[in-house]
C-alpha cells in the first residue's frame, strides 16, 4: 500500500516508523497515511475529472475530520448519511454545495438541518421522505434540490450485508415506479426533482454490474425527459472496490468508460461517491501481542485491538493482511495462527489458522486496508476506549483522535436520583 513500506527493517507510514508511533500514542491505534490519500485521490481525478464527473467522497467510510479535511483541500466534495456527518464535513471545510445527503431515513430534523445549511441536493428514497421533505422546505421558505435515488434491481456480486441495488433491499425507489415517484414531486411546493440518483452496493470488482445500472438510468433519464423533466444531473453512487486479500478492482479508466458509454451524452452533471476506494488501503490498525498461547489444536496471538476496534472480520467475515512491524528475514518459516482479541466474544478473531513469521508477545503487528470501516464502526464494547486515529504525513504526525480515558467514559454515563440516593446511603452505612 503507498505510504506503509519497509525501511532498514521496520515499518514506516509517510516515512515515520510504525514503532515511534506506538510509543507515542499507545496500542491499538490507526494510522492514516497522507501520500496514500492524495495518490488514490489522483487516481480519482485523473480519471474522471476530464469525463466531467464530480467527486464526492462518502463520509461513512472514514468520518474523521483530518481525513475529510484532506481530501476536500484537493478537491472533493461530500456524499453524507446522516446530519451528523454534515456537520463533520463543514467543520472540515467542505463547502455547502459540496454536499450531497444520501440515506434511507432522513428525519424532518435532519431535513431541515440540510436545508438551512444550503446543501447542493438532497437525495430522496421514497414518496414519504418527498413529502415529508416539501412539508420542511415549505416552511422554511425554501426549494430542496432533489434528486430521486432509484433501484434498478442490479445484482452487486457483492457481500449480502452491502449490496444496496435489489428489489429486496431497503434502498431507493423501484425503477418501475421512478416515474410515478418524479410526478408525485412536480406536484410537490417547494420541491425541485432535477436528478436521478443510483448507488448498488460497495466492494464491487465487477463493472458489469455498473454497466447495467447505468444503462437503466440513462433509459429513465430520457423517458422522463420525454414527460418535461428538466434532469440536469445524474449521481451515480460509488462503490468500487480495493484489494483486501487477492481481489482485482477494475482499472479507474475501465469505469470511465463505462460512465461515458452509458450516461456520458446526456449532457448531465455526473457525480459518484466513492469512499472505500479513497481511503480504505490509506490506513493500518496497529496492535501489540500481548500472549502468545500454545494449545493442544492451535497457537492463538492474542492481541491488544479486538472487535469493538476493527469489527469487519466479525461482521463480515473479511480478509485483512497482518504484517509484523518489524520485517522478518527473506525466508522466515511461518506457522499458522488464531489471531484474536481480548472481549469476551469466540467471534473477536481477526484471523484462523492464518500463516505468519514466529510471532512474541510485545510484537507489533499492522492489520493492512483497515482505512475504511474501520475506526468509523468502533465502539466501547467491554469497556474498552475506542483506538486513537493517527494521520502521517512527509515524517510528521498529528493525532487526530484522542483515545478516551476511563474516566471520560463514565462521566459521560449519570445515575438516576434514585440510585444516586442508594449508593450514599449504603456509603454511609459501611462508614
Amino acid at each position: 500500500m503507498t505510504g506503509f513500506i519497509y525501511r532498514d527493517g521496520v515499518l514506516t507510514a509517510d516515512g515515520v516508523p510504525v514503532p515511534e508511533l506506538a510509543e507515542a500514542v499507545g496500542t491499538p491505534f490507526y494510522c492514516y497515511s497522507t501520500e496514500a490519500l492524495a495518490a488514490n485521490w489522483r487516481a480519482f481525478a485523473e480519471a474522471l475529472v476530464p469525463r466531467g464527473v464530480d467527486i464526492f467522497y462518502a463520509v461513512k467510510a472514514n468520518s474523521n475530520q483530518a481525513v475529510i479535511a484532506t481530501l476536500a483541500g484537493l478537491g472533493a466534495g461530500a456524499d453524507v448519511v446522516s446530519v451528523g456527518e454534515m456537520h463533520r464535513a463543514l467543520a472540515a471545510g467542505v463547502p455547502p454545495d459540496r454536499i450531497v445527503f444520501s440515506g434511507v431515513g432522513k428525519t424532518e430534523a435532519e431535513l431541515a438541518a440540510a436545508l438551512e445549511a444550503g446543501i447542493a441536493q438532497i437525495n430522496v428514497e421514497s414518496l414519504p421522505e418527498l413529502d415529508a421533505l416539501s412539508a420542511v422546505a415549505r416552511r422554511l421558505g425554501a426549494t430542496a434540490t432533489v434528486a430521486i435515488r432509484v433501484n434498478p434491481d442490479v445484482d452487486a456480486k457483492t457481500h449480502a450485508k452491502i449490496t444496496t441495488g435489489r428489489k429486496e433491499n431497503k434502498f431507493g425507489i423501484d425503477l418501475d415506479h421512478a416515474a410515478q415517484a418524479f410526478r408525485h414531486a412536480r406536484s410537490l411546493p417547494a420541491l425541485s426533482p432535477v436528478g436521478v440518483a443510483v448507488h448498488i452496493g460497495s466492494q464491487l470488482t465487477d463493472l458489469a454490474p455498473y454497466r447495467a445500472a447505468y444503462a437503466r438510468v440513462a433509459e429513465l433519464v430520457t423517458a422522463l425527459r420525454g414527460e418535461g423533466f428538466a434532469i440536469d444531473r445524474i449521481d451515480l453512487g460509488g462503490g468500487l472496490g480495493i484489494t483486501y486479500r487477492d481481489e482485482a478492482p477494475p482499472a479507474l479508466d475501465a469505469y470511465a468508460d463505462v460512465i461515458s458509454q452509458t450516461v456520458g451524452d446526456l449532457g448531465c452533471h455526473l457525480m459518484v461517491e466513492p469512499g472505500r476506494a479513497l481511503v480504505g488501503n490509506a490506513g493500518i490498525l496497529v496492535a501489540r501481542t500481548i500472549y502468545v498461547k500454545d494449545g493442544l489444536q492451535r497457537s492463538f496471538l492474542i492481541l491488544d485491538a479486538a472487535m469493538n476496534d476493527l469489527i469487519r472480520p466479525t461482521l463480515y467475515d473479511a480478509w485483512h493482511d497482518i504484517r509484523l512491524v518489524a520485517e522478518p528475514a527473506p525466508g522466515t518459516a511461518r506457522r499458522p495462527y488464531d489471531v484474536v482479541g481480548p472481549v469476551c466474544e469466540t467471534g473477536d478473531t481477526f484471523a484462523v489458522q492464518r500463516p505468519l513469521p514466529p510471532v512474541a508477545a510485545g510484537d507489533l503487528v499492522a492489520l493492512w486496508s483497515a482505512g475504511a470501516y474501520g475506526a468509523v464502526m468502533s465502539s466501547a464494547y467491554n469497556t474498552r476506549p475506542p483506538a486513537p486515529e493517527v494521520l502521517v504525513a512527509d515524517g510528521r504526525f498529528a493525532i487526530v483522535r484522542k483515545r478516551p480515558t476511563l474516566e471520560e467514559m463514565l462521566a459521560a454515563e449519570m445515575l438516576p436520583p434514585w440510585l444516586s440516593a442508594d449508593r450514599t446511603k449504603a456509603r454511609a452505612s459501611t462508614g
